[in-house]
């Protein structure tokens, strides 16, 4: 019976993720790449493009997500490489989500290709394990995509399970199975440990999952603070977060960023690839109604040494002006003459438009009303022409509205 499957007192959750989604989707659109190396590359026809995400037939020669395009040529030459298709990837998401939908309203999703379900309530529909394997054969047969589902009784479980085993895999992960499918596995393979935290582990002699489970939190804290002890609770299996479908609207900051075709030195290139990224950011956060009071510049220098630095304003800021020369201000306070191979931008401390008011003082006042009508103007032109009315004749490519695949399709999800 279905009803053993769901405890009088917990939940049962959903992790699910799709697999090698990018490549999929191309592959479900054009059927002759299927059983083919492929790679999806944020710059195809440049030698620094890096790679976005891969197929499992290209997964087989070493290419991994992240890889600078050059080295994954070099490891499999028969490599076939795509530019991202943002439209098809946002529109295969929102089919995906529908489907999640149509078993329960308490869907979370977290990225463009991997969302939580809480099936607590649908013991109706059969056991977890059935709903599951339902859900992954319609969005195999419907739109021919491949995903992995982890069952268990938390998020974090429900992760750790749909990593398991892929592509097409369900793995359930209970409680009673730390000892046996996660605390063997190496610390870097928990979900939330990243490079820098698993060598700070590792200082710690900890080297597996099971390691972290059983170490004096007081040592965790005082290397990583209170995300030790929030480790070591994951470890353990225990994770209190609900399925929030109300996430979606959540987002603490937007940004993006760059890799240089060659590293440079050259102020006027890096000035256009700044305000280039202060036009990205000012479109997305016209098109999320928001207003940023921080501004953060990310440098990577040729040798991959990255610096982060931000400045909190005084006013709330909206435009790629504001943007770019806070971002150029923080950039000639802090660069160290070095060839620079990456620049980031990007607006944090955000706040809506409707709930902002600007307080105007005798000092910004006529600033803020002598471009009021240079906007209302971009308005009405951008509403009667359509987007991209004023172009960058010098990058056209990057006159369009870019898209960050993990968050701004979560506005369609609602819609």
């Amino acid at each position: 019976m279905a009803s053993k499957w769901y405890p009088k007192k917990g939940r049962v959750i959903f992790h699910v993720d799709m697999n090698s989604f990018y490549a999929s989707v191309e592959m479900a659109f054009d059927p002759s790449l299927k059983g083919k190396p492929l790679a999806i590359a944020g710059n195809p026809e440049e030698r620094r493009g890096i790679i976005v995400t891969s197929s499992y037939e290209a997964r087989k020669y070493g290419v991994k997500t992240t890889m600078p395009l050059g080295e994954a040529r070099r490891l499999c030459p028969d490599l076939i490489v795509m530019g991202p298709t943002f439209e098809r990837y946002r529109t295969a998401s929102k089919e995906i989500f529908k489907i999640l939908a149509d078993v329960t309203p308490l869907v979370q999703p977290v990225s463009i290709d991997e969302g939580y379900m809480d099936i607590t309530d649908c013991a109706e529909q059969g056991s977890p394990p059935e709903i599951a394997e339902r859900i992954q054969t319609r969005i195999l047969e419907e739109l021919d995509l491949p995903c992995s589902i982890g069952i268990a009784p938390n998020k974090f479980l429900a992760k750790m399970g749909s990593d398991m085993k892929k592509p097409l895999g369900i793995t359930i992960v209970r409680k009673r199975d730390l000892e046996t499918k996660l605390w063997p596995l190496p610390i870097e393979e928990m979900y939330g440990v990243g490079a820098k935290t698993a060598e700070k582990l590792r200082k710690l002699n900890i080297e597996r999952i099971g390691d972290l489970a059983v170490h004096p939190v007081l040592d965790l804290k005082s290397v990583l603070g209170i995300n030790g002890e929030r480790l070591r609770n994951r470890a353990n299996g225990i994770d209190d977060r609900p399925v929030d479908p109300d996430a979606v609207h959540e987002f603490k900051s937007i940004g993006t960023s760059t890799t240089l075709p060659d590293d440079t030195t050259d102020d006027d290139e890096i000035q256009t690839v700044i305000r280039r990224l202060s036009n990205k950011v000012e479109a997305r956060m016209k098109n999320k109604k928001v207003l940023a009071r921080n501004v953060q510049l990310m440098i990577r220098y040729h040798d991959r040494k990255t610096i982060t630095r931000s400045r909190q304003l005084r006013e709330f800021i909206h435009t790629s002006d504001e943007l770019f020369h806070t971002s150029m201000q923080l950039f000639d306070d802090h660069w160290n003459q070095q060839p620079v191979r990456l620049l980031g931008v990007t607006a944090s401390d955000l706040a809506e438009k409707s709930e902002v008011t600007q307080q105007l003082d005798l000092f910004n006042y006529e600033q803020y009303a002598s471009k009021e009508k240079l906007y209302k103007t971009i308005d009405d032109l951008t509403e009667k022409y359509g987007k991209n009315v004023f172009r960058d004749l010098n990058n056209p490519s990057d006159a369009q509205v870019s898209t960050s695949f993990q968050k701004d399709f979560l506005d369609d999800f609602k819609k």
